[in-house]
């Protein structure tokens, strides 16, 4: 069995997902007792959300390719990254290994394919909903047509992530926050949304809303496991 590579702690309440996920699928499909092989690298994340609203992006670009450089060294096959907005690094990343990088934008959008949806709503950070590096690959790539929520919308999305569910905070109140703006999305052309923070469905799940849900780190992990199995 092939080796996985994490970049994990961006927050490690999501990278304890992907491990549990990562480990599920291999059973899965392997059946017996088997687990997946796999080196865990994690961050300290109070370091990167500093970078990160201080738009330091190129000091973000050496941790990302230095942690996956380090997997590889250490007997990684595959890499991933365990978050969605660090995705922004995938440049940085891919130019510093020689092994194959697995982006959960494209995951994502193999998904939605499979769905044969053409417009979908993408909640996640600011980072993500705002800039291009995660639209670019789903409209680049599988044609998917990507709508955003409103301004006052987009800080409300981004206020929660940070303050609360990266800490494992869990409130009634912001999941009926996230299910409106969802209703808006859906109001707005919307045939699914992406769970675009691999926090959100600590929150959200496809019994909260009447569209189909795209929850990124299950559709992530699992198709790491399906590449290290092939």
């Amino acid at each position: 069995m092939k080796t996985l590579g994490l970049i994990g702690g961006m927050s490690w309440e999501s990278s304890i997902d992907y491990y549990k996920l990562i480990n599920e699928k291999t059973r899965a499909m392997s059946g017996g007792h088997h687990s997946c092989k796999s080196l865990l690298y994690t961050v300290d994340f109070d370091d990167i959300v500093k970078l990160q609203h201080e738009e330091r992006w190129q000091e973000l670009d050496v941790m990302m390719a230095d942690a996956a450089k380090l997997l590889e060294d250490a007997g990684a096959d595959l890499i991933i990254l365990c978050t969605n907005t660090m995705h922004l690094c995938t440049p940085a990343i891919r130019a510093r290994i020689s092994i194959p990088f697995l982006h959960i934008a494209e995951a994502t959008g193999q998904a939605i394919t499979e769905r044969q949806l053409k417009k979908v709503g993408l909640l996640g950070t600011k980072f993500t909903m705002e800039k291009d590096f995660y639209k670019a690959v789903l409209q680049e790539k599988f044609s998917i047509e990507i709508i955003i929520p409103e301004e006052e919308e987009r800080t409300q999305i981004h206020r929660i992530i940070y303050d609360e569910l990266v800490h494992g905070i869990i409130k009634h109140e912001s999941r009926e926050v996230y299910k409106k703006i969802i209703r808006n999305l859906q109001q707005s052309g919307a045939e699914g949304v992406i769970l675009g923070c691999t926090e959100i469905p600590l929150l959200i799940s496809n019994a909260d809303v009447n569209i189909p849900t795209f929850n990124t780190t299950h559709l992530h992990a699992w198709k790491a496991v399906e590449w290290l199995l092939k």
